[in-house]
């Protein structure tokens, strides 16, 4: 299977292998590291009670969005994956975002998916996360020109001809928007709870409202609202600059009643991290890795309240 020869290309990106294989089903229970226990069942094969298709084995589907790009929605994905795992959660991040992906290099991911003899695919694994992406199979500097029945065919193929594994969280770093392919993708999968991703500039908050209508018109719960690059450190003097504005998640939050996760600052480290595939989540005492660690608290605590319908 090859991946990103360095060739710009309109024609050359492959499509996942398809899986003739039949997932079967188990159920088991384990233990993590802060006490927490959690058993599998027969209910998370097949269909849901609101009959959508559930990925087995995989007990809850996160989904990271923002309604436009370049808001850090994929830094935010791969590091609340990170704080999960850091928590001892087994954790799975799919990048469905078709046509940017960019988790392999920000993981530093350099070995290829495999085929096992049930002709399902494996995702390779980086920092105790199993990753599956697009960017797997396409050239590095190629674009992706598919339509939207391609997008979806190559999605389902991710969802259930991938050998997950059991996992705690599937964490998905969602195409930006709200067109056809993010509202067939939440309407298609059982997803616990999403996170919105916007920054506190009006055009982003803007764009972040249309991506909670969305979630509430298909009825997916919304777990809160992350602000990216909330402030500019400045790695000369040390002070923090609102460069991009003030309080905009709480705008959010207040309108929809819906929590503010955290707000994460725009660092010069942050952006070097994912460049090099190196999370700061995964350093030992860092603070963007207790900002994280938080971050994934508020949302395992919304999760809790939410299933318990509270």
């Amino acid at each position: 299977m090859e991946r990103r020869d360095k060739t710009t290309s309109t024609t050359q990106t492959k499509a996942p292998p398809s899986s003739a294989a039949k997932a079967h089903s188990h159920s088991h229970s384990h233990d993590h590291s802060h006490g927490h226990s959690h058993a599998h069942d027969h209910k998370n094969q097949g269909k849901t009670a609101s009959g959508k298709r559930a990925i087995p084995g995989v007990r809850r589907v996160i989904a990271v969005a923002s309604g436009k790009g370049g808001v850090g929605k994929s830094t935010v994905s791969v590091n609340l994956a990170m704080a999960l795992h850091n928590q001892g959660y087994k954790v799975g991040l799919l990048d469905a975002d078709i046509y940017g992906p960019s988790i392999p290099m920000m993981l530093g991911v350099e070995e290829d998916p495999q085929v096992n003899e049930s002709n399902k695919i494996v995702p390779p694994e980086k920092f105790g996360l199993k990753i599956m992406s697009f960017g797997f199979f396409a050239p590095e500097e190629s674009a992706v020109i598919w339509r939207g029945p391609m997008v979806m065919k190559a999605l389902q193929q991710f969802f259930y001809d991938v050998e997950w594994g059991e996992l705690d969280f599937l964490v998905i770093d969602l195409p930006p928007g709200t067109g056809d392919a993010q509202l067939t993708l939440v309407q298609s999968l059982p997803i616990a709870g999403s996170v919105i991703v916007t920054t506190p500039q009006n055009v982003a908050l803007l764009d972040a409202v249309k991506g909670i209508v969305m979630f509430q018109k298909t009825e997916v719960p919304i777990l809160g609202v992350v602000e990216n690059m909330s402030s500019f450190h400045c790695p000369a003097c040390g002070v923090e600059s609102e460069i991009f504005g003030h309080g905009g998640a709480e705008k959010v939050s207040h309108r929809f009643e819906v929590p503010v996760l955290g707000h994460v600052p725009l660092t010069g480290e942050l952006r070097q991290a994912g460049d090099s595939g190196q999370p700061l989540t995964m350093v030992n005492g860092h603070p963007m890795r207790v900002r994280f660690a938080d971050i994934a608290d508020k949302a395992i605590q919304r999760l809790i309240e939410l299933e318990k319908g509270t």
